[in-house]
C-alpha cells in the first residue's frame, strides 16, 4: 500500500461533445492535427460524462490504467503521448518558475482509473470525454496551469473540444508543430438555455470501423474529403458561429444536418466505402424531415458521428412532441414496454435508476428486468406530449419496434469539473481500483 503522505490524488469529470461541423481526417497522424477546423456542442455531465481518478506516489513502480474496471495496456501509443506531454509541461513549468531543482514528484509513477456512464466506442464520443478527462486529471496532479489542447488531442483529436463547456471551436492551425491547433470557447453553456439535445441510441455496441482507421482511409482515398476541408468547411465554421451567437435555430439546425450528411458522404466516397449509418439511422433522418415539413420550419435537427446513433437538437418547446414522435415511430418492444407505446407515456425515473441502467448497459446486461419498470427515456424529465392525428399522418412511417433502444435527454453543459468528495475517488489508498459497491 502506498503511504498516505506520499499520495497526490485528484478525481475529475469531463463531458461528451457532439460536433456540428465535423472533424474527419488528419494532416499529421502523430501530432493529431486535423485537415479542417471543427465546432461542437458540449453536453451536460448530469447525463453523460467520464470520471477519472489520477494518483501519483513515490511507492508506485510503474504507470497503470484501468478503464471501466478493466486493466488496460498503459503502453498504448496515445496514452503514452498524453503522459509524455503532461510530464514535459510539468518539467517546463518547474524549470521556468523555480530556481530549485524539479521536485521528485515529477518522477513519480501514476495510476489512473476511468469510467464512462455511457456505452464506450459506440459513436457517442467516448474517446473525446475520456482523453479530456485524462488530460485534466493529470494536469491537476502534476500542478500544470496551461492550455491542455495539445495534451488532450494527442489522445483523441476531438478531446480538446471537451476541455470547455458550451460551444467550442477546434482551430485546425497552420504550424507544423501544431502549437496553434487549439480549442477555444465560442459561447458558454449559459448562452442558449432553450437548446435541448436528444441522443437516440440505436446500437450501443462497439462500431466495426474505428474513427482512427476510417478517417485515415478517407484521407488516402476520398477526393470529396479534400474538397470539403478546403472549399466548404471554412465558410461553414463562420456561418455556424454566427448562428450560435444569434441563437438562430433555423440556421443552426439546417447547417448541422447538411454537415452531417456531407461527412457521411465522404465516408461513402472512401474506398472501400465506410457506412456508419444503418437502416434505423436513415429512418430517423426521414422522421426528422417529415416532422419539420409538417411544421413548415426546422424544429429539430439530426447529426451523426461515426456510428448509427442519432443526436437530435431542438428547443425546449418542441422536445416533448418530438420524443412522442420517436416513440410512435420506434415503439419500445420488450419487457412490458408495450404499456409505454402511447405517445403520452414519458415518465422519468430518479437519477439513481438512471445510473443503474447505465451501469448495466456498459456491462452488457439487460437493465429492464432489474428496474421497477422499463426505461425508454433517460435523463432530463419532460412533460408528456400527445401527437395530433395530422402529425401522425404526416410522419407516414410503419413503426419499427425496438429500433431505438432508448433516448437520453440532455442539454448544453460545462467543461471538466474537479470532485472534492473523497468518496468519489475510483482508486483506493493502495492505488488500486476500489471494489464495486
Amino acid at each position: 500500500m502506498a503511504s498516505e503522505e506520499s499520495l497526490v490524488v485528484v478525481t475529475c469529470t469531463a463531458p461528451v461533445n457532439i460536433a456540428v461541423i465535423k472533424y474527419w481526417g488528419k494532416r499529421d497522424e502523430e501530432l493529431i492535427l486535423p485537415i479542417n477546423s471543427s465546432l461542437s456542442v458540449t453536453l451536460h455531465q448530469d447525463q453523460l460524462k467520464t470520471t477519472t481518478t489520477a494518483v501519483i506516489s513515490k511507492d508506485f513502480t510503474e504507470d497503470q490504467i484501468w478503464l471501466n474496471g478493466q486493466k488496460e495496456d498503459v503502453g498504448q501509443p496515445r496514452i503514452q503521448a498524453c503522459l509524455r506531454e503532461i510530464r514535459r509541461l510539468a518539467r517546463k513549468r518547474r524549470s521556468t518558475n523555480d530556481k530549485d531543482p524539479p521536485p521528485l514528484s515529477l518522477s513519480y509513477k501514476v495510476h489512473v482509473a476511468s469510467v464512462n456512464n455511457f456505452p464506450t466506442a459506440a459513436g457517442l464520443a467516448s474517446s473525446a470525454a475520456g482523453y479530456a478527462c485524462l488530460a485534466y486529471a493529470l494536469a491537476q496532479v502534476y500542478g500544470i496551469e496551461h492550455d491542455l489542447s495539445e495534451v488532450a488531442r494527442r489522445g483523441s483529436g476531438s478531446a480538446c473540444r471537451s476541455l470547455y463547456g458550451g460551444f467550442v471551436e477546434w482551430q485546425m492551425g497552420e504550424q507544423a508543430d501544431g502549437k496553434d491547433s487549439i480549442a477555444r470557447q465560442v459561447a458558454s453553456e449559459l448562452h442558449w438555455p432553450e437548446l435541448r439535445v436528444l441522443i437516440l441510441v440505436v446500437n450501443a455496441e462497439k462500431k466495426p470501423t474505428s474513427s482512427t482507421v476510417g478517417m485515415q482511409t478517407s484521407v488516402e482515398t476520398s477526393p470529396l474529403l479534400r474538397f470539403r476541408a478546403e472549399a466548404v468547411v471554412p465558410a461553414r465554421m463562420a456561418e455556424m458561429t454566427r448562428y450560435i451567437k444569434e441563437r438562430d435555430f433555423q440556421g443552426f439546425g439546417q447547417l448541422t444536418m447538411k454537415d452531417s450528411n456531407q461527412f457521411h458522404a465522404t465516408c461513402l466516397d472512401t474506398f472501400p466505402p465506410i457506412s456508419y449509418l444503418n437502416d434505423v439511422s436513415r429512418r430517423v433522418i426521414h422522421l426528422v424531415h417529415r416532422f419539420n415539413t409538417h411544421h413548415g420550419q426546422t424544429k429539430v435537427a439530426y447529426t451523426f458521428d461515426a456510428g448509427p446513433n442519432a443526436v437530435i437538437f431542438t428547443l425546449d418547446d418542441t422536445v416533448a412532441e418530438f420524443v412522442a414522435a420517436v416513440r410512435h415511430s420506434f415503439p419500445p418492444e420488450s419487457n412490458g414496454d408495450k404499456i409505454f407505446h402511447h405517445s403520452m407515456a414519458v415518465t422519468p425515473l430518479p437519477v439513481s435508476w438512471v445510473r443503474v441502467s447505465y451501469i448495466l448497459s456498459i456491462s452488457g446486461l439487460t437493465a429492464h428486468s432489474r428496474l421497477p419498470f422499463p426505461r425508454f427515456l433517460k435523463g432530463l424529465p419532460m412533460k408528456p406530449a400527445l401527437l395530433s392525428d395530422e402529425l401522425k399522418a404526416a410522419l407516414d412511417m410503419n413503426p419499427t419496434p425496438g429500433g431505438i433502444k432508448y433516448i437520453i435527454s440532455t442539454q448544453v453543459g460545462p467543461g471538466p469539473q474537479i470532485l472534492d468528495d473523497p468518496h468519489a475517488h475510483l482508486l483506493g489508498p493502495d492505488g488500486l481500483p476500489k471494489p464495486a459497491a
